[in-house]
């Protein structure tokens, strides 16, 4: 090894101790006839000094040295003089008197400083990532990724589980979003695709008798990115056989209070709280609630009805409902305040937003003479509402209200700092329903993927649904009710995993497919494979598969939950890759390889993204 120590692990044990260390250049400081620097590893960063009188040579080698170039420094650890220290840094009692010096590689100009608060356009930083890897947030969000990937093995192995690979080239079986294709070069006309999830996979090793299955599995969609989710992604993957619902949610808690405790050292208290779908949308308006603050939704539409305010009654007389919430200290706020509040719910569909501010002494709203005295101290007593409070309201059709006010209450829970920092939130969403009623096609999908087993007691509500004279878009259609043993883990208002209790019997598998749209025939097509192995004793089973990084991104506390960095080299939101240039033009005679052909617009595109300018005559 070039070094005997890393930089950030020398203490005022080493002092008097012969050292030799590697690294990058952070700062160096010229002061007459001293030359300090600090070397940086991914350890830590020391001080190190060079006098003049001491040793010339050392002395005359630092000269020109600049931040980022790679050094080897030998030299003798010593206490730094008294006043000198500098407690913020764990090596800041100690330095390294250089008798050494050996320059590894130069550095040119960086386009951006080595600093942890870099302010820096996120895209520069990805055409740079190597650069930015340098970064001590960066590092430390790699060592958090790694450190929960082990100590995830380290737990599922304690558990009985085998670590099984499954395969990257795959059949096409359509679940939801785009697959990448890769095409199978010796069999022309033919193509692999990149799994979406290993789904299919690990329900056949459940079949093969593997009983316990994990992977840490790259997963694979060619779908539009976004801030929390990439077109390859990573998920720790959980399959066992033999078990309920309970038995997953029990083996995901333990795993996640293992790595609370290993991690970020917390205890989770157990078991989680639980919350039914319906219950989650009717108290939060949706399916991932943010639980560390409050601001719950309250139901007003009864008091509505008897309003004379048309707008809420007209919205709950079509079917849809009125709903609150309640922003504690906001009575003051003015009306380019609410204007700026109503332009947010109205990019979901919402057609305005009523307030009523509760102030000392009176009531200020646009809509408060439409109800009675009566009426408005029961909203103000549903809402729990103080003096100094503003309670806000939406009507419209269920869904609108829903997103419209969760994100209100999302954005106002970050801008009143209602969220105290650390805080880890963790709850279960269960009871998912099974479909739901697409209005584009008029039938219905599968709410999650059709792999998941209805609960029990809603089976026989699956026939039921093949001959109800009601049609498919009445929420009380037998299959609008049928429940699936579906359940989400959610973290701070994140969906960080998903899993169910699977199909393990080709009848009941085939009549999910049915109902979603897929006859027999197109069913053993595509799933034929999987259907044929469920008639082989095919064990009852489930699973769960945490999203690794949404996992990362929580614990590692990354500002503004960007997920692009809990990634060593991630793509931007256009999905292109400003580091390497990807993706990139294929040429022609590759393309005739692969048996594709390009349509005559792209081939346009192509030439000129490969035309060479020729060089100017002389």
């Amino acid at each position: 090894m070039k070094r005997t120590h890393s930089c950030g692990t020398l203490s005022e044990a080493n002092i008097g101790q012969e050292v030799t260390l590697c690294g990058w250049v952070n700062v160096v400081r010229d002061q007459s006839h001293q030359t300090f620097l600090d070397l940086r590893d991914r350890s830590g960063l020391v001080q190190c000094v060079a006098d003049r009188d001491n040793n010339a040579a050392v002395y005359a080698a630092l000269e020109g040295i600049k931040a980022e170039y790679c050094l080897q420094l030998t030299g003798s650890v010593q206490a730094r003089l008294p006043g000198k220290e500098n407690p913020k840094l764990a090596t800041g009692s100690i330095e390294v008197q250089l008798s050494g010096v050996e320059v590894l590689n130069t550095s040119k100009t960086l386009p951006f400083e080595i600093v942890d608060d870099l302010k820096t356009d996120e895209n520069v930083r990805i055409q740079y990532r190597y650069l930015d890897l340098r970064r001590r947030p960066m590092q430390y969000n790699l060592e958090t990724r790694h450190r929960i990937v082990k100590k995830t093995r380290d737990f599922l192995d304690g558990e009985g589980f085998w670590e099984v690979e499954t395969p990257l080239l795959w059949k096409s079986t359509p679940e939801g979003a785009k697959e990448f294709m890769v095409p199978a070069t010796a069999q022309p006309g033919k193509s692999f695709v990149l799994p979406q999830s290993p789904q299919i996979s690990k329900q056949l090793l459940m079949v093969g008798g593997v009983e316990k299955y994990f992977q840490i599995a790259r997963c694979f969609r060619d779908e539009a990115a976004r801030a929390d989710r990439f077109l390859e992604f990573t998920q720790i993957d959980i399959e066992m056989s033999f078990v309920s619902q309970d038995d997953v949610l029990d083996v995901t808690e333990r795993l996640l209070a293992y790595l609370m405790r290993e991690v970020k050292g917390q205890e989770l208290p157990l078991p989680l709280p639980r919350l039914t779908y319906a219950e989650a949308i009717r108290r939060y308006g949706s399916d991932k609630p943010d639980t560390r603050f409050g601001m719950e939704f309250v139901d007003i539409s009864d008091l509505a009805v008897g309003s004379g305010f048309k707008v809420f009654a007209n919205a709950v007389a079509s079917g849809g409902q009125v709903k609150a919430i309640c922003a504690p200290g906001c009575a003051d706020y003015s009306r380019k305040d609410i204007e700026d509040l109503t332009n947010l719910v109205k990019r979901f569909g919402a057609r305005g937003l009523a307030t009523f501010a509760l102030g000392e002494s009176e009531i200020k709203s646009q809509v408060a003479k439409f109800f009675s005295d009566e009426q408005m101290q029961e909203i103000f007593r549903r809402c729990e509402a103080k003096t100094g409070d503003l309670v806000l309201c939406v009507a419209d059709h269920s869904n609108v209200v829903a997103q419209s006010l969760d994100f209100l209450r999302r954005e106002l829970g970050q801008r009143l700092n209602l969220i105290e920092p650390g805080t880890f939130n963790f709850l279960w969403i269960v009871d998912t329903p099974m479909f739901e009623f697409n209005p584009e096609t008029g039938h219905f999908d599968a709410m999650h993927h059709p792999f998941c087993l209805p609960n029990p007691e809603d089976l026989p509500l699956l026939e039921e649904g093949f001959t109800s004279p009601l049609p498919h878009g009445d929420p009380m259609h037998p299959w609008a009710r049928v429940r699936s043993w579906l359940y989400d883990i959610v973290l701070n208002g994140y969906e960080i995993g998903s899993g169910s209790i699977r199909c393990h019997r080709r009848d009941i598998q085939e009549k999910i497919f049915r109902i979603i749209g897929l006859p027999p025939e197109e069913s053993q097509r595509r799933f034929g494979f999987m259907l044929d192995a469920f008639e082989y004793g095919a064990p009852p089973h489930g699973g769960i598969a945490p999203g690794l990084d949404r996992l990362v991104m929580l614990l590692a506390e990354v500002p503004d939950n960007n997920m692009r960095d809990i990634v060593a080299f991630p793509k931007t939101t256009s999905g292109t890759d400003p580091m390497s240039g990807a993706p990139t033009p294929i040429d022609e005679k590759r393309l005739h390889e692969l048996g594709l052909a390009m349509l005559p617009e792209e081939a346009a595109n192509n030439e000129q993204a490969n035309h060479v300018q020729p060089a100017p005559a002389s």
